[in-house]
């Protein structure tokens, strides 16, 4: 293990932020994460995975831990299922187009979306009708304090929108280490329901979709919406889409007869924050170096050298915006450090 002092974090957050760590380590293994934790017990560590899902407004004036743990494997398999298990560290786009090359289905709607595999769970991402939670099996992890390794069974981690244990009770206790899905080996249930997916099949001539063409069709969809961040600094989604009570949604419609929506339940519904960022004006205007993309309303983006500050004045401005304009309350997707 190399340990470093004020060591840059801009290639590290997909922002783009020049932010430093006054400490900085990157573990292979789950020993070294063990060392790195015991030796440093006293301190709070900042675990850091693919850098995808957060925002640095400021430098982070403590330990700084890059999980880089590398390994993908089917562990059983039959007919139907197989039993695959990731570590932490593995791409989650290159590890959606392993399982696909495998013919294992189940994260097809998942492709392209950024970060690593370890942070998905405490996000429980999700795209086009698919959640980490309808394939997730398991998922081990190391307590911070104690370096005890747990395992989360699905229930144990209490999936909701965007929402898991991970960000509330047990939020900056564990180190997400791997985790195994439950993919399908034949008999795929393919999902073209949700979002342009049907629309981009049908432009290829595709009427019996594999999850191949799905994966495709959905990277087509993410390249001509969402910017690619080694080109342009972002964080895809930055809001969350709001759930809203009907009756809040009725009226709302009422003036705006196109709005989309996506119902929840008879009482709530899902209404696109890009949708609601648009309306308000938002969709690509720039404030100096911070921006709103010009394809997608929900994608705030880096141009070059704003600091994760501007980035989050500007939400804050279109969160002011956005409840001053419909009532509606929306919530960063992104985590704010």
């Amino acid at each position: 293990m190399i340990i470093s002092s004020d060591f840059s974090l801009k290639k590290y957050n997909t922002f783009g932020i020049e932010a430093k760590a006054s400490t900085f380590v990157s573990v292979t293994n789950e020993t070294e994460l063990a060392e790195i934790l015991q030796k440093h017990h006293s301190e709070k560590p900042f675990i850091l995975g693919g850098g995808s899902n957060m925002l640095l407004t400021q430098d982070i004036d403590r330990l700084v831990i890059h999980v880089n743990l590398k390994g993908k494997t089917i562990l059983e398999e039959n007919d139907d299922y197989a039993l695959v298990n990731a570590q932490a560290g593995e791409n989650w786009h290159e590890f959606v187009l392993w399982c696909i090359d495998h013919q294992l289905g189940g994260l097809e709607n998942l492709s392209l979306i950024p970060g690593n595999v370890g942070t998905t769970p405490i996000q429980n991402i999700g795209a086009y009708g698919v959640e980490i939670k309808d394939t997730f099996v398991s998922c081990r992890a190391m307590n911070i304090a104690t370096q005890e390794i747990v395992t989360f069974d699905k229930a144990q981690c209490q999936f909701g929108y965007r929402e898991s244990i991970f960000k509330n009770q047990e939020k900056d206790r564990f180190v997400i280490l791997s985790v195994i899905f439950k993919l399908t080996r034949n008999h795929h249930k393919i999902n073209t329901s949700y979002g342009a997916i049907e629309a981009e099949l049908t432009r290829h001539n595709i009427t019996h979709p594999t999850i191949k063409d799905v994966s495709n069709a959905v990277i087509a969809i993410r390249q001509s919406k969402l910017p690619d961040p080694k080109e342009l600094g972002n964080s895809g989604s930055f809001f969350k889409n709001p759930v809203i009570p009907k009756a809040t949604y009725d009226k709302i419609q009422s003036q705006y007869p196109d709005m989309p929506h996506y119902t929840v339940s008879e009482t709530e519904v899902k209404v696109p924050a890009g949708w609601l960022i648009e309306q308000a004006g938002f969709k690509g205007k720039r404030f100096g170096d911070a921006g709103i993309h010009q394809h997608q309303a929900l994608v705030l983006v880096n141009y070059g050298n704003a600091t994760g500050a501007e980035i989050l004045a500007v939400s804050k401005n279109i969160q002011k915006t956005i409840f001053e304009k419909f009532g509606i309350a929306i919530e960063a997707e992104v985590n704010i450090i």
